[in-house]
């Protein structure tokens, strides 16, 4: 039976600022009805009134918990017709439970599914998979659960090691150690700062690379299994892990022959991972690029849109 394609008439965008008001823009070009959510502190902000309605939620709550409440949020989207919900980035734009929620509302959400999202999410999980299907890894990850472990298993691949949260991103969580005394101070500054960011303590090790690149490679995907990939992205200018420019494409990954290889064989990784699960909608694999041993490595999935998406729109007019 073929399935049945629904028109979108009316979007809610679950975020606030620049992206919330991106949203609204692209769908006023296409003739869709807008619907933005602030929270209390955010009655006077601008993306507010750049929407065709809008609804305070999470009051209360704070300013970011109020981006948070899934169920108020579905329960506001179903009361005023809306057909789909775009989280953004940040907030929920990663959270399965609420893909899932979406779907079980008979809304359309924008992203990919929830069992994507769970099955990339975890850090340690994605690698497994990427491992499966034959992509480079860094030596690791090993998930840890407590002090001792994370000693013994660094002391096996050799330091200098890499401490991650296994849940979430933006630096939080990340920890460089030299020696064991190092990773005995880091191992708790991780965890708690992952639990934290993300609600969860989890860490994994891997080896550390030494001032190596960071390159992203931007995927999308549609619901009939066409997946293609939108180049690569140079992220590797950073503070304290957060990326401070990103600039397209990669001068490093475009100077010889060898280097247009490894930039190939990047779009190839992320095509073949993104297949294997089945991707659906904007996502980006992230690897680390290796200059001296010419060497790459998959890091991780971002299953949403990402701020950086400028810089590929700007690259390929998409």
């Amino acid at each position: 039976m073929k399935k049945k394609i629904r028109k979108i008439r009316k979007i809610l965008v679950a975020n606030r600022g620049e992206i919330a008001i991106r949203i609204f823009r692209a769908a006023t070009e296409l003739g869709i009805r807008t619907v933005a959510i602030y929270s209390e502190e955010d009655k006077r902000s601008l993306h507010r009134y750049k929407a065709d309605e809008a609804y305070m939620v999470g009051k209360g709550q704070g300013p970011l918990r109020a981006y948070l409440a899934i169920d108020e949020i579905i329960s506001l989207a179903k009361k005023e017709g809306v057909d789909a919900i775009h989280p953004g980035y940040g907030f929920l734009s990663e959270n399965d439970q609420f893909s899932f929620a979406c779907e079980e509302a008979g809304i359309i959400f924008i992203g990919p599914s929830g069992d994507i999202i769970a099955a990339m999410g975890n850090k340690v999980e994605a690698k497994k998979i990427a491992s499966r299907i034959g992509l480079p890894l860094i030596p690791g990850p090993h998930s840890v659960a407590d002090e001792e472990k994370a000693l013994k298993f660094s002391e096996e691949i050799g330091y200098p090691v890499m401490l991650k949260a296994s849940y979430g991103g933006g630096g939080r969580g990340m920890r460089i150690a030299g020696n064991p005394v190092e990773l005995k101070k880091y191992f708790k500054e991780a965890s708690s700062e992952s639990l934290k960011a993300f609600g969860r303590s989890d860490i994994f090790i891997e080896k550390y690379v030494d001032r190596p690149k960071h390159i992203e490679v931007q995927i999308l995907g549609d619901n009939y299994g066409n997946i293609v990939h939108c180049y690569e992205r140079d992220c590797s200018i950073q503070r304290r892990h957060q990326k401070v420019v990103e600039f397209a494409p990669a001068i490093c990954l475009h100077r010889s022959e060898d280097a247009e290889r490894i930039r190939n064989g990047m779009y190839e990784a992320a095509l073949k991972l993104s297949r294997e699960i089945g991707y659906t909608s904007a996502g980006t694999d992230e690897f680390l690029y290796d200059p001296d041993s010419w060497n790459y490595y998959f890091m991780a999935m971002n299953t949403r849109n990402k701020d950086e998406q400028t810089v590929t729109e700007m690259l390929t007019g998409i």
